[in-house]
């Protein structure tokens, strides 16, 4: 495998989005108006990434099944390399039915923990510039290697379906460069009630913090610098947020590539997630340069990004 730009880590799901003008009751049916079949989990990053133009590896397991062969052609479609993922028998994939209705999502999974942990499919350090890992109740010891080896470690969290939020699971943040959480995930692990609180709290862990907050924009502080950022969110009509934290950290992730300053990498994370919310799907919501620059046409009063997407869109 050839030096990357980044080597993302996680569960990968099958994900069947449907939109639906009223929440489902019991004894009723709701016909869905729309419906998207995408590659879900760590795949919104993976294609997220890949189309911001960065050289992007996955290791994943996925099930010898068709939703595995579906989501691992998919994603070769997308460009991305797969050598450091598998197909397993005897596993199914994850399936993830969402039901997009009043400008959010409910999520529905049918899913056992795969076969290979991340350790047992990363044995060496990626040749990366930089990882990206969703942490939770799993070791991920590649981390640490990853980080000794060279690399910027980026780590996500996802829902916790115990709504326990064990605290354990932070301490993986020791081996991270940066940590992306949502703000309903990072105050249920740090036991705080606002935001600005998680931020402080995770700001000992970890060196830099960026917490998404959807419709009320993200903040994020450079623990070492002491530099805080708060950005509001760009107003869109949300169709379906399936995934849009993953394309928020995504797009973080490359602008830190592109060394962007701080400010400039929350703004261009929030457009990018703000772009994947008004389509179905999580992965294949993910924007490309052209919607970047189509977004960008439209608001010409908004500056800045503007060079940023004017130097990208015509690649």
């Amino acid at each position: 495998m050839s030096e990357l730009d980044v080597v993302v880590s996680g569960l990968v799901f099958q994900d069947l989005v449907l939109g639906l003008p009223t929440p489902p009751r019991p004894g009723t049916e709701v016909w869905a108006t729309d419906s998207q079949e995408s590659p879900g989990g760590i795949a919104n990053f993976a294609v997220a990434l890949a189309r911001l133009g960065l050289r992007t590896g996955l290791a994943a397991a996925f099930g010898a099944d068709p939703d595995g062969d579906s989501v691992w052609d998919r994603l070769a479609d997308e460009g991305i390399d797969l050598t450091l993922s598998r197909k397993l028998a005897g596993w199914r994939t994850p399936l993830t039915v969402a039901l997009a209705y009043d400008n959010d999502r409910a999520l529905v999974t049918r899913g056992t923990p795969p076969l290979l942990s991340a350790d047992e499919l990363i044995t060496a350090p990626p040749a990366a510039r930089a990882v990206a890992a969703h942490i939770g109740p799993w070791p991920n010891e590649w981390l640490a290697k990853a980080k000794a080896a060279g690399g910027v470690v980026f780590a996500d969290v996802g829902w916790d379906p115990s709504e326990q939020w064990d605290p354990a699971v932070l301490d993986q943040l020791e081996h991270c460069d940066v940590f992306l959480p949502n703000a309903d995930e990072a105050m249920n692990y740090t036991r705080t009630s606002r935001p600005e609180q998680a931020l402080d709290r995770l700001a000992e862990l970890v060196p830099l913090v960026v917490v998404s907050n959807g419709a009320a924009g993200a903040l994020a502080i450079d623990a070492g610098t002491g530099e805080r950022v708060a950005v509001p969110a760009y107003p869109v009509q949300a169709a379906d947020t399936t995934g849009a934290g993953d394309v928020f950290a995504a797009g973080f992730i490359a602008a830190t590539l592109w060394d962007l300053p701080l400010e400039l990498r929350v703004r261009f994370a929030a457009l990018t997630a703000a772009l994947s919310v008004t389509r179905l799907g999580g992965a294949d919501a993910a924007p490309r340069w052209e919607d970047l620059a189509a977004w960008q046409a439209a608001h010409p009063e908004d500056h800045h990004l503007q060079a940023l997407i004017s130097a990208h869109s015509g690649r």
